[in-house]
């Protein structure tokens, strides 16, 4: 491809040898000579300064097929366009057609010019005029009117100080299609001619570096895109086809909007078709199929086609009353458009009422012989007349304003303080396009309109757009109705308000159809992408447990804190649920009621025994070494309470310190009183009496004590060096938290366990030892009985104890210390409680004696 210079060099060579002054005395010592003389449609009006308009007010079509440009990329619609100022004039068998609306274009910026020419404030002893070319919706002609208006038509110009003739336009309003305004402004750009168009929305223009003069007064398809992403974003429609036009227009926008939907996340296309230029039917018929088959109820046009479903226009048709027909209704009703911002121009209607042929007679609109001038059509209803809803005339308006005030604004420069080198001021005699430039980038206006004219720094006006709905009236006619507008602001950004009770659907339900690729996922689920699909198209996940997102369409759960667990919905975390042997649970009630009972049954025992301690039965079996142990159960019973309810740090100490005390010195009365029985029976036979005196009273209690205070040293130090505290185990459910008493250390709580399984087997070991005594001794019968319920109990309880989750363990425990008490109670003190309450005939010393075999005697222990 040439490179731009090379491009620009066969321009000159092409079209003229004088563009600017400064060109052609480089070029040609003395003058320049227009190469070809172009003859175009137009108006003129002398002034002080000129301004040069292109507007579309005719356009071409042939018998054959619609001549058009092929596309073209930005870099090279500019060979392209030199090739269409050479070629264009083989086209033949053209029909020329009067587009009214472009005319009326036109005349709104002859009457803006005329309009401030009356305007005492703005440009004072400054007369405007004008040079307006038709471009005939023609790449080539919109381009030959450009350079005709950059560079004059006079056919010679003589060099000397200043060129001579009509005076070069200083800047330029249009053109209106963006391709039209790309070429054109790949050319002017270089000489920084300012070009202010009315209606070329292409994103591409915004680039400084190719197109540094250009300007528009309509946002650009970027801010389209971004408002009609607002509109998709207030309905929740995430899932849309897309529709362009097979041109800069169209495939600018498509990127655009596929690149806006990409960073905002807030949808994605279900297709993206894009529009033949030859009316292609089985390309059509594809395309309709494709929409037909799409899950899509909403499609986005940049151009138009139809289907059954709901359409969002884009500016550049939702204003074509050619689509307005009662036979297009069905399927248009209800678009949901942006269109062009609407304004009001006072006094525009009475200035084309009083346009006349006759005041045009030298230019080629081909109307005077269709009437005399003499007509008066202040009462005729045409489209021409209808200024009721200005939209691209409004933006010629500002455009020409805009030039105005830049001018005015550089007019008003104070020598000395200008903003060019050495502070200079520009002038009218020696003004460069660039100068121009400078003031249309800081111009700032407000129209009687009320809206805000100024450029930011890509040559964009501050945006703004009306939000259009098709509507269809009950007598068949159509409506197009404004329901609100999307702008932007430096303090708000860009902002949608819609009046959503105007918004005619078409639909039976009249309300905004559900278009999305899936249904949102509620709180409590996260959203899975389809593999191969795009990322509107998910499934629903429910979050795993321990997991919640309280909030729509999350992309993953979060983890719930430690004491907190996900609810059955899994939106929020719940705390967990605590459980612990409780007095409340109906296992701990039996417990504790079991418990209350063993303390009570050892009260009344002890009662009993009190009441009838001098009776023979209870003298003969060591009375207080029984008292003693009836003691110690009933703290047994007693300690076992401190293992239901919650844990805390002081019952945590305590209970198993109290457990094993309480054992051990149960445990020891019975040892003292197997080691006793043995002892009488020792003394009984001849020479045996010495043992008796090892095991008086003081002795007994001496090693009860004394076998109790080692149980004492071994929970002491298992407090001292590694307390049990009070643990939140989580091990065995996750939705719960086992409120448990952590040991500290295991192998002091082995320790105690194993001090009362020693002493339990050496009275075991004892008592079955001397289990054979005769009658008067049958004591040891039951020491030996009760000590292997005892022993049966503590060994079932380790390996049960061990593999017990969470309370259940506590549980067991209870029930090994209530189940062992209760043995002892029943076998020691059972048979006893049995004879003085029912058979108090054997509660006598006679009967005692007549037990023994003769000559026996019978000992007692006081």
């Amino acid at each position: 491809m040439w490179s731009l210079l090379q491009t620009n060099l066969l321009l000159f060579i092409l079209l003229y040898s004088c563009f600017f002054s400064s060109v052609a005395s480089s070029l040609f010592p003395s003058s320049c000579q227009l190469q070809r003389q172009f003859h175009l449609n137009g108006m003129h009006k002398s002034g002080d300064v000129i301004l040069g308009g292109l507007f579309q007010v005719h356009f071409f079509s042939s018998v054959g097929k619609k001549q058009k440009p092929n596309k073209e990329t930005v870099g090279e619609s500019l060979l392209i366009s030199i090739l269409y100022l050479e070629l264009s004039y083989s086209v033949v068998f053209f029909f020329v057609s009067f587009y009214e609306l472009g005319f009326r274009q036109a005349q709104t910026m002859a009457f803006a010019i005329d309009e401030i020419n009356r305007n005492s404030n703005l440009l004072p002893n400054v007369t405007l005029g004008y040079t307006l070319y038709d471009n005939c919706v023609t790449l080539g002609i919109g381009f030959r009117a450009a350079l005709s208006l950059a560079s004059g038509q006079e056919e010679k110009i003589i060099l000397d100080n200043r060129c001579t003739g009509n005076l070069p336009v200083i800047g330029i309003v249009g053109d209106s299609s963006s391709t039209h305004s790309i070429a054109i402004s790949n050319v002017l750009g270089l000489y920084r001619v300012p070009m202010v168009s009315y209606f070329a929305t292409c994103s591409c223009l915004t680039d400084r570096q190719k197109y540094p003069s250009f300007f528009r007064t309509i946002p650009s398809d970027a801010f389209q895109v971004r408002a009609m992403i607002q509109i998709l974003k207030h309905f929740g429609w995430t899932w849309a086809g897309l529709l362009v036009s097979d041109d800069d227009y169209g495939l600018h926008a498509a990127r655009s909007l596929q690149s806006e939907l990409s960073l905002s996340g807030e949808g994605c296309l279900a297709y993206f078709e894009i529009l033949p230029w030859d009316k292609d039917m089985d390309e059509l018929r594809r395309i309709v199929n494709v929409m037909k088959k799409s899950s899509a109820r909403v499609v986005i046009v940049f151009l138009q086609y139809h289907i059954t479903d709901f359409w969002m226009a884009s500016e550049a048709w939702t204003e074509a009353t050619v689509l307005q027909t009662p036979q297009l209704m069905p399927y248009l009703g209800g678009t949901l458009g942006i269109a062009i911002r609407h304004g009001e121009i006072p006094g525009l209607r009475e200035f084309l009422l009083q346009i006349r042929p006759d005041l045009h007679h030298n230019n080629s609109y081909g109307n005077s012989a269709l009437c005399t001038g003499e007509e008066d059509l202040d009462n005729v209803d045409t489209e021409f007349l209808d200024i009721s809803n200005l939209r691209p005339e409004y933006n010629v308006y500002k455009a020409v304003y805009a030039l105005a005030y830049s001018l005015d604004d550089m007019l008003r420069c104070e020598p000395g303080r200008g903003p060019f080198r050495g502070h200079s001021c520009a002038t009218l005699q020696t003004l460069e396009p660039w100068q121009l430039v400078y003031y249309l980038e800081m111009v700032n206006f407000t129209t009687p309109f009320g809206d805000q004219v100024s450029f930011d720094e890509n040559g964009d006006v501050v945006p703004i757009y009306d939000v259009m709905n098709w509507m269809w009236l009950p007598d068949g006619s159509i409506k197009v109705q404004t329901v609100g507008e999307v702008k932007s602001s430096a303090f708000k950004g860009e902002e949608l308000i819609l009046d959503e009770d105007k918004i005619f659907w078409n639909f039976e339900s009249k309300k905004p159809p559900r278009s999305v690729c899936s249904e949102s996922c509620p709180p409590g689920t996260h959203m899975v992408r389809k593999k191969g699909e795009p990322k509107c198209c998910f499934d629903c996940i429910p979050c795993s447990e321990g997991k919640t997102t309280n909030k729509s369409n999350s992309l993953e759960c979060t983890s719930c804190p430690e004491d907190f667990w996900s609810n059955r919905q899994r939106d929020h975390c719940v705390p967990k649920k605590t459980e612990f042997l409780s007095y409340h649970d109906p296992l701990g009630i039996c417990l504790t009621a079991t418990s209350l009972l063993g303390t009570f049954i050892c009260a009344v025992v002890l009662g009993i025994f009190f009441y009838h301690r001098r009776t023979p039965i209870i003298r003969a079996n060591n009375s207080e070494l029984s008292f003693q142990l009836l003691l110690s159960l009933k703290l047994c019973f007693l300690c076992s309470l401190l293992f239901i309810g919650r844990p805390r740090l002081w019952t945590c100490q305590l209970r198993h310190a109290a457990f094993g005390i309480s054992f051990v010195l149960c445990v020891s009365c019975i040892l003292v009183k197997t080691m006793v029985v043995l002892a009488v029976f020792k003394a009984s036979k001849p020479g045996g009496g010495a043992s008796l005196k090892w095991f008086g009273a003081m002795q007994q209690r001496g090693t009860v004590l004394f076998l109790t205070a080692i149980q004492a040293a071994i929970c002491t130090t298992w407090l001292v060096s590694s307390s049990p505290t009070p643990h939140k185990n989580t091990q065995y459910h996750n939705d719960k938290i086992i409120y448990e008493c952590a040991v500290g250390s295991t192998v002091a709580f082995a320790v105690l366990l194993g001090y009362i399984g020693v002493l339990a087997f050496l009275s075991f070991l004892i008592a079955f030892l001397v289990r054979n005594l005769p009658d008067s001794f049958n004591e040891a019968k039951l020491i030996t009985f009760s000590m292997l319920i005892f022993c049966a109990v503590w060994v079932a309880f380790v390996p049960v104890y061990i593999s017990s989750p969470g309370n259940y363990a506590d549980a067991v425990e209870v029930f090994a210390i209530l189940a062992s008490s209760f043995g002892l109670l029943i076998t020691l003190f059972g048979p006893k409680c049995y004879i003085i309450l029912l058979r108090p005939e054997l509660n006598t010393k006679k009967a005692i004696m007549a037990r023994r075999n003769g000559s026996q005697k019978i000992f007692h222990i006081q």
